[in-house]
């Protein structure tokens, strides 16, 4: 009962210091996000509601629990935008956080809900825990705050071998765990994330750069020839084969992503209207999740989709904006690890629902039905919005300072 009383004023505490700062509040960043959030959960009822009904449930049960995804995820961005930026950096947060993470990754394998040929979630009752999905917040600003402090060390990440050896083990010790379950989709996103940082952290090293090209190159080159040479088989071989050849497999894993085309294609440019999809009534399989996008482009056409990738792309430029304007390199390695989360993440569900890239079961950014990607993602976005205000803070002591103006 302390423990909740405790944490229910510092909650309290951070609202009103939302309140007080909120001239200081970045509305690129937090609009959007606010739009793309009430977009979600009517698309989400949108794509649930009938499907339910002709099954016998209640309608209204995925738009319940979306909006409550919501609200915890305005909840997560008031904490994380006011919260003092040191506070992740402390050794405390650093090992319990990464026990926490291990733990979870290594809990999820033991008794982990099997969806979908994966073992990847924690039922908690009211809400079904991902791990790998709150593993790239933990990557952001794990990977942010040692690869700041080792470069300032030693100049180059790469130089000193120690550090190197402690901050490769922990991020490889994550990604062969979330492997293991197995998560494609979560292993790349992470990867990339953990790639990302570092290059943009070590950028004058021709070996990282040499390092991660090479990285790429073999994920492009070598999914195909493992797929073909048999080495993964089940749930995972039959997305790769769907990719590969749809219209062959209509009847089997190809339905996905010729039901998706469909869907898109009854779009058109103005859509047939919200509530009116066809693919959505048991044509198209999870269209409140992975395929969402593919409803989306159905009801609200090529106009509602890009209404949407606007408001993301306005998110990822306004973030890699605040990253490049930062003094400090902690927070230049934290924004361009969420806009790497939110691209990358974005570009793996568009790639799929199209059929350009295999289908990964990556959700959309703020628009798919899940909790932990919209607690997840809503973190992120405190943490960007944080930054942001930190900046304008410094700019109005300076305009104090030297009398300049400030804008």
């Amino acid at each position: 009962m302390i423990v909740l009383t405790n944490a229910l004023k510092n909650f309290v505490t951070v609202v009103k210091n939302m309140v007080k700062n909120r001239n200081l509040i970045d509305w690129f960043i937090f609009l959007p996000f606010i739009a793309l959030c009430v977009i979600g959960v009517v698309m989400v009822y949108s794509a649930s509601a009938g499907i339910n009904m002709q099954n016998g449930g209640n309608p209204t049960s995925y738009l319940i629990k979306q909006l409550l995804y919501a609200v915890i995820g305005l909840i997560c961005v008031t904490y994380f935008a006011n919260t003092p930026l040191g506070t992740f950096r402390t050794v405390k947060f650093r090992n319990w956080s990464t026990l926490i993470m291990v733990g979870s990754l290594v809990l999820v394998l033991l008794i982990g809900s099997r969806i979908n040929g994966a073992r990847g979630w924690i039922n908690l009752g009211i809400i079904n825990v991902q791990p790998a999905e709150f593993c790239k917040l933990y990557l952001i600003l794990f990977l942010s705050d040692r690869l700041e402090v080792f470069k300032a060390r030693s100049g180059h990440f790469l130089t000193d071998g120690k550090p190197a050896v402690k901050i490769i083990g922990v991020f490889s010790i994550l990604l062969i765990l979330i492997g293991i379950q197995p998560d494609t989709g979560g292993l790349a996103i992470n990867l990339a994330i953990g790639l990302i940082i570092w290059l943009a952290c070590d950028v004058k090293s021709s070996y990282s750069v040499r390092f991660i090209l090479g990285c790429i190159a073999l994920l492009i080159i070598g999914i195909p020839i493992i797929v073909q040479a048999g080495l993964i088989s089940g749930y995972r071989a039959e997305r790769f084969t769907a990719y590969m050849n749809p219209f062959g497999n209509v009847s089997g894993s190809g339905s996905q992503l010729v039901n998706s085309y469909y869907a898109i294609s009854n779009g058109g440019v103005f859509g047939v209207g919200i509530g009116n999809s066809i693919q959505k009534m048991g044509y198209l399989p999870e269209p409140n999740t992975d395929f969402i996008m593919s409803i989306i482009a159905e009801e609200l056409g090529a106009i509602g989709v890009t209404v949407i990738l606007v408001l993301l792309v306005t998110l990822i430029c306004r973030t890699i904006i605040i990253g490049i304007r930062s003094r400090y390199l902690y927070d230049t390695l934290i924004c361009y690890g969420v806009a790497a989360f939110i691209f990358i993440e974005t570009s793996f569900n568009v790639g799929g629902v199209l059929g350009v890239l295999p289908i990964t079961g990556v959700t959309f950014p703020f628009i798919s039905y899940g909790g932990s990607s919209m607690i997840v993602l809503s973190s992120a976005m405190g943490l960007v919005l944080n930054i942001s205000m930190k900046q304008k803070r410094q700019k109005a002591e300076l305009a104090q300072t030297t009398g300049a103006d400030y804008l």
